[in-house]
């Protein structure tokens, strides 16, 4: 089981905040940095010094880090235009060497899109635009280079785009996630390289990995070919004390924390992971790190934590 970095800059975190991060990440051995798409804080935060856009953040990344993947859980659909959005990601994958992965999303908090002034639609179309954006963006990466690419939908429409730039991969990994019970496995199962399932319990998990592999099958892919991914808060300690310390930090009680995310001593979460491995096979594991300043809590991890997870 691999695990990789998952931060939340909305919540208060500027540019120099996330490279202190993503580098102490490289260096303790984790494979990716990733972070979310967010305009608007949640919660009581103060949320300063403001949003960061991801794909300027990743950008800056690609050339302040050399070997980390880069990488977003989600990438909000209704911020962008396919077109352009398609352009950006295969800038920064040259920019980084082909070190990104593409999350992609269909945008939920509406407050953000108000206080932005970016439309949001019904949950319909809002679905609707980003079935139609994979299509495109994963159109466009892959046509040959000298040829055109052109679609038509109910949302957009492309005429003879030159189809560039190209990504440095051949294949640009594609992570889609979410909670529904028939569109979104139908999805992953024709775009995703990886399903993501973030926040949500094991039972569940297993229940919605199980729908994307029958939508595989129901169009002759190997279910095998999608790896399974979780995102859990994580508040891991040497002792009580520093367990209790780091879930304070956070505002939640190290019980359910205990429950719900990657809580307690490294061998507790070793074991909880083992359990998640067990009823849901995901091979690999986001921990998200909302105190971005706590880089002791990072590299507590990789030293205590993902040694025992190899094999």
């Amino acid at each position: 089981m691999e695990l990789r970095i998952f931060t939340e800059p909305q919540q208060g975190a500027g540019y120099d905040d996330l490279l202190r991060v993503a580098r102490a990440a490289e260096a303790a051995g984790y494979g990716a940095f990733f972070r979310s798409d967010h305009y608007l804080k949640m919660g009581s935060v103060d949320g300063l010094p403001g949003p960061t856009d991801p794909w300027i953040t990743f950008a800056g990344l690609a050339r302040d880090t050399t070997t980390i993947r880069l990488g977003t859980l989600m990438t909000a659909a209704t911020f962008r235009y396919p077109g352009p959005l398609a352009i950006s990601v295969a800038q920064v994958d040259q920019m980084s060497g082909g070190r990104v992965e593409f999350g992609l999303g269909a945008g939920w908090y509406e407050e953000e899109h108000t206080a932005y002034g970016i439309p949001f639609p019904s949950v319909r179309e809002r679905f609707d635009r980003y079935a139609e954006q994979l299509e495109i963006i994963t159109g466009l990466w892959a046509t040959p280079v000298g040829e055109d690419y052109t679609f038509q939908g109910d949302h957009y429409r492309l005429i003879d785009a030159p189809a560039l730039p190209k990504p440095v991969q051949e294949r640009v990994p594609v992570l889609i996630g979410g909670k529904g019970a028939k569109r979104t496995p139908a999805l992953a199962a024709k775009h995703a390289t990886e399903f993501n399932l973030p926040f949500v319990d094991v039972e569940f998990a297993a229940e919605q990995f199980a729908r994307v592999d029958q939508a595989c099958r129901d169009i002759g892919r190997d279910p095998a070919e999608i790896t399974r991914s979780a995102a859990l808060v994580a508040a891991i300690g040497r002792d009580d004390a520093e367990v209790a310390r780091r879930a304070a930090a956070l505002g939640r009680d190290v019980d359910e924390l205990k429950a719900n995310g990657l809580a307690g001593t490294p061998a507790e979460v070793v074991d909880r992971l083992g359990q998640w491995r067990e009823r849901t096979g995901v091979s690999r594991v986001y921990l998200q790190l909302l105190d971005l300043a706590d880089l002791d809590h990072l590299e507590l991890a990789a030293a205590e934590i993902a040694p025992q997870l190899r094999g």
